[in-house]
């Protein structure tokens, strides 16, 4: 079906393009939603008749998003889940609660701006795209922890996922062992030697030094 784009519409066109989209698509989407009109004769007509004022009144819009976005750009929903012990959700994280944590914090945001793919599955920190215009597009973050101080961790850059997958395979194997940073390639740790061997270990060096 041809078209008129009465706004931008991606990977398709600006307002005022003619362009060609399959029938269901513009049935159910473009055309409901006044994103468009059927590129016939007469639309053509009331089109260009209004061209000044649609283009005037998108601008408006547009700003008036701009504007909203610098307060919503970046912000942080957090959002405290259960999961099992490899971090998977016992549930998942939909639009409705981005939109829920964002209206929290006194932004208005609907649940079509929100643009998030598919559900979030695991704890983690994710980035939401929230389209508040057609040709205004910001980022904030979904924030999902198991509790207020891993939600703190990621905040901060740690992995807590990568973390919770490290203590298992520690689990799995029964044996986790701490790196001491201060101590020479090859040295044992004081605490792992008998009281005999420490003190020899010290006479050790003692001699070295004098000689």
């Amino acid at each position: 079906m041809d078209i008129i784009l009465l706004e931008r519409i991606e990977k398709l066109g600006t307002i005022g393009d003619v362009v060609t989209v399959k029938d269901g698509y513009a049935r159910n989407f473009l055309l409901p939603n006044k994103k468009a009109l059927r590129a016939n004769a007469a639309n053509k007509a009331v089109f260009e008749a209004n061209r000044e004022r649609l283009e005037k009144e998108n601008a408006e819009k547009a700003a008036e998003a701009a504007t909203t976005g610098e307060k919503v750009a970046g912000a942080e929903v957090v959002l405290i889940r259960a999961s099992s012990n490899s971090g998977q959700l016992y549930g998942s994280v939909t639009v409705r609660d981005i939109v829920d944590g964002l209206t929290a914090q006194g932004h208005e945001v609907t649940k079509k701006q929100v643009i998030l793919g598919h559900p979030i599955k695991t704890i983690g920190m994710f980035d939401v795209l929230v389209r508040l215009h057609a040709e205004v597009d910001v980022t904030v973050k979904a924030n999902v922890a198991r509790s207020d101080d891993e939600a703190e961790l990621q905040r901060e850059g740690v992995d807590v996922l990568a973390a919770i997958f490290e203590e298992e395979q520690a689990e799995k194997t029964g044996f986790t062992e701490k790196v001491d940073a201060s101590l020479e390639p090859g040295e044992i740790p004081a605490d792992m030697l008998e009281d005999g061997e420490a003190d020899e270990d010290s006479d050790d060096a003692e001699d070295t030094a004098e000689g």
